[in-house]
């Protein structure tokens, strides 16, 4: 009889394999182009999905726009979408005013808010990334030239946070390890092909929390069906916020993980047992 043991350690295996065959087949891609790709005729959206962000959300719109300006090229296009999670603060206003076009979702739940932003996109790509993220000019480009290449269903991305205690860094590190390993997307940023996006149904709504690796499995199964792989992109990781190891105290964080881990679909389903996501710290 074959053990969850043996079984667990197949499919790790087989996952590596695949990570890394991905990963020499993008670096092949990267060494044959530049930073900034010639010329892609793609139109792109950018959804970022936005609950009480009044604090960060300019910054964010900023690096994508400054993002989208040093790898603006010939038949590239692109719309930037704010999803208004039922926000009480100023966040949609200050979306309008950096000139990003603002979608309302009623329901404080982070899927649905990617979800109502993919339903009024437009663009060819779909990225979601967090409004407590950085989107820098290199990721960008790296994401750009993993389209043109037509070899991939989407992708996510290497996270970095400043600022961490030993245990917190620790523990991102376990993250971007298994997030590479398995090909899961952290959900701070998701690219996805719209057709394969809607073909799978988008995000769980089912799941309040970690409904990113739910559609990284989704994409890569419906990618190995047209020859297309999903990756983790590692160059240059995604900058996002440390802000809650600031908010929330060791022992807060270590057992809401400890929750997810012993009770993961009950713990996911239900905001209520997903404080660190869902009480309101901003």
């Amino acid at each position: 009889m074959v053990s969850w043991g043996h079984l667990f350690f197949i499919e790790a295996a087989r996952e590596f394999l695949c990570a890394f065959s991905c990963a020499v087949l993008f670096s092949r891609i990267m060494a044959s182009s530049s930073l900034k790709p010639e010329s892609i005729a793609m139109h792109l959206s950018i959804i970022i999905p936005a609950f009480n962000e009044e604090r960060l959300i300019e910054q964010c719109l900023q690096s994508v726009y400054a993002s989208l300006a040093t790898n603006s090229q010939p038949g590239f296009t692109s719309e930037i979408i704010v999803v208004d999670n039922n926000s009480t603060d100023n966040t949609a206003n200050l979306a309008r005013q950096a000139g990003a076009r603002v979608v309302f979702e009623p329901v404080n739940q982070i899927g649905r808010a990617r979800n109502a932003g993919a339903a009024e996109a437009t663009g060819d790509w779909l990225l979601f990334v967090d409004a407590d993220s950085i989107l820098n000019p290199e990721l960008l480009a790296d994401i750009l030239q993993l389209i043109e290449g037509g070899k991939y269903v989407g992708c996510g991305s290497a996270i970095r946070m400043e600022g961490l205690p030993w245990w917190a860094d620790g523990v991102l590190k376990l993250w971007t390890v298994t997030s590479v390993m398995f090909r899961w997307a952290a959900g701070a940023l998701v690219v996805s092909r719209s057709d394969a996006f809607r073909d799978v149904g988008g995000f769980d709504q089912e799941l309040y929390a970690a409904d990113e690796v739910t559609l990284s499995q989704k994409l890569k199964k419906w990618g190995q069906q047209r020859g297309l792989q999903f990756v983790i992109l590692t160059k240059h990781p995604l900058e996002s916020s440390a802000r809650k190891v600031q908010l929330y105290s060791g022992r807060e964080i270590a057992g809401q993980i400890l929750r997810v881990l012993l009770r993961p679909r009950r713990t996911l389903q239900d905001k209520k047992h997903l404080s660190v996501w869902y009480d309101g710290r901003r």
